[in-house]
């Protein structure tokens, strides 16, 4: 028998086969017509920051914020659903598969979602010319980190509420604005002071910079240490609130 971990991977695989269809065009063609839209469009009026054409300023950016969205968005819902209405962690827990094992096979499924489609963009984006280190093979790895900081918060949020509205909130009151606001689209030394620190508490800002000083082959403006440690903090942070959340809720 396979191990319980696996075992949830790959129900979670199995389901996925039947829906991947729907998520291609927002987890993939979106975010590469996108960079082309705003990269070489809007690219054109702007010229570039930093001495660097903002095709592939924007480029690391929008990688990290396609992993930020996938690890949001595949937690929402989901876990609800399996929860109140398909009851699908209630069948699992009749078995011998435990809350770890949920969470693992869960999360490395997200992460999975995730690493397919920034290996996809990245090649789209070496396409244009708009990678310009070898430093950048190493950006799956920081989204996969940033895709497990997001994704075990998001999952262990889902698995305390009762209605799904609470989403409509966690998109435009977290999402967007850490969208808009992580330097994603602009540096975040053009926000005003008082704003700027809600940039650097933002796990996405962390892997913008790093994804973007190994497309770029420059340095970030932390220590490399000091934003994965940030992103780690995050990613525990979750695990053991998720591992919570599942305990109680399977309990009740």
């Amino acid at each position: 028998m396979a191990h319980p971990t696996l075992a949830v991977l790959e129900r979670n695989l199995l389901l996925y086969r039947r829906l991947w269809r729907a998520s291609v065009f927002s987890s993939v063609v979106l975010p590469v017509l996108f960079v082309l839209s705003i990269g070489l469009g809007v690219g054109g009026y702007v010229g570039g920051i930093g001495g660097t054409d903002y095709l592939s300023w924007i480029v690391p950016g929008v990688l990290a914020s396609t992993a930020f969205q996938i690890g949001v968005g595949e937690c929402t819902y989901t876990v609800l659903g399996d929860f109140r209405w398909v009851r699908s962690y209630h069948a699992m827990r009749a078995t011998p598969v435990d809350i770890w094992d949920m969470l693992r096979g869960w999360l490395l499924y997200v992460l999975l979602r995730v690493e397919v489609a920034v290996v996809v963009f990245l090649v789209v984006s070496a396409a244009f010319g708009a990678l310009h280190s070898p430093w950048a093979l190493v950006t799956p790895l920081v989204c996969a980190l940033l895709g497990l900081a997001v994704a075990a918060p998001v999952t262990a949020f889902a698995a305390t509420v009762e209605h799904d509205s609470y989403f409509a909130l966690l998109f435009r009151f977290v999402m967007i604005p850490s969208t808009l606001f992580a330097g994603v689209f602009f540096p975040v030394e053009q926000l005003p002071g008082l704003v700027r620190p809600l940039a650097y508490v933002s796990p996405l800002w962390h892997a913008v910079e790093l994804c973007r000083a190994a497309t770029l082959g420059g340095a970030p403006p932390w220590p490399v240490a000091a934003h994965v440690a940030c992103l780690a903090v995050f990613a525990v942070a979750g695990l053991w609130w998720a591992n919570r959340a599942f305990r109680k809720r399977l309990e009740d």
